[in-house]
């Protein structure tokens, strides 16, 4: 058996790797990349594999039987991408694909979920098994923002007193290593999210704990927080992007309560407090 990891080098795939490479050996284990030199340190054999480039995906699946797509980073190309990896698949008779989408994909208000959902109905109608993992908002998100609150003074944001209830990453790659391992789970969409959930409010209070100082959260207006985030040398479509994904959760976009991703891995989610305590 083969398992294909589309984005191995990117901060899930990596992730997800090492927890197959633990789960299934190392000679199971495909990294599909754009650069294989830069997977060498992954430890398992890597093929060159680039969403853009649809006229080699299928030879570069040959052999694959599961394969993992990770959802492409590139917003407004993904489900252009996403196609061209399915219909590689299929050519290649990848026995089952896997796909990372969106927490409640089909209600979310998240400008991200068009091409989740357009992705999800691609697979469903592709003839190929598969699994939907709708993965929630990952707590590295904002505890990447902990060092500038130290620096500001506040933690700042624009999802007011909405709750989100993130994992670590790792908890999200151990999911998609499971699955991955256990046929069980072919055809199953999974809404996968944190136990707990807090908000921006409960985090900085979480920040000023674990520090001895007063961080307090700021809640800002939409515009006025992605112009901040521009000052931070953070593209404008990126800072915008980020800004209005606040929004959502401030709308309930980033909240579930069913507990799948703990089920999934039997064993709690990390929560918000020790993702903050891993980067000060």
């Amino acid at each position: 058996m083969k398992i294909g990891v589309t984005g191995a080098t990117g901060q899930l795939g990596r992730l997800v790797v090492q927890q197959l490479k633990e789960n299934v050996g190392n000679d199971h284990v495909v990294a599909l990349v754009r650069n294989p030199e830069k997977a060498k340190e992954l430890g398992v054999e890597a093929r060159s594999f680039d969403y853009d480039k649809p006229e080699g995906l299928a030879e570069q699946l040959a052999g694959i039987d599961r394969l993992l797509l990770i959802s492409a980073n590139e917003i407004g190309q993904r489900a252009r991408q996403h196609k061209n990896v399915i219909d590689a698949a299929k050519k290649a008779k990848v026995n089952w694909l896997v796909y990372t989408s969106l927490l409640h994909a089909d209600t979310s208000t998240l400008n991200l979920a068009g091409e989740h959902l357009e992705t999800e109905k691609l697979i469903k109608t592709s003839g190929l098994d598969f699994t939907i993992l709708r993965n929630g908002w990952y707590t590295e998100n904002y505890t990447g923002s902990v060092g500038g609150a130290l620096a500001s003074g506040a933690f700042i944001g624009s999802a007011d007193s909405g709750k989100i209830s993130s994992a670590a990453r790792l908890d999200f790659a151990e999911a998609a290593a499971t699955v991955l391992n256990d046929v069980t789970y072919k055809g199953k969409v999974l809404e996968l999210a944190g136990d707990h959930s807090y908000t921006l409010s409960d985090m900085a209070a979480e920040i000023s704990k674990q520090t001895g100082r007063d961080i307090p959260y700021k809640n800002l207006p939409e515009a006025e927080y992605a112009k901040i985030l521009e000052s931070f040398d953070i593209p404008v479509v990126f800072a915008q992007g980020i800004a209005s994904w606040d929004v959502g959760a401030s709308k309930g976009d980033l909240f579930d309560d069913s507990q799948q991703l703990s089920k999934l891995i039997g064993r709690p989610t990390t929560s918000m407090a020790a993702s903050v305590k891993s980067v000060l």
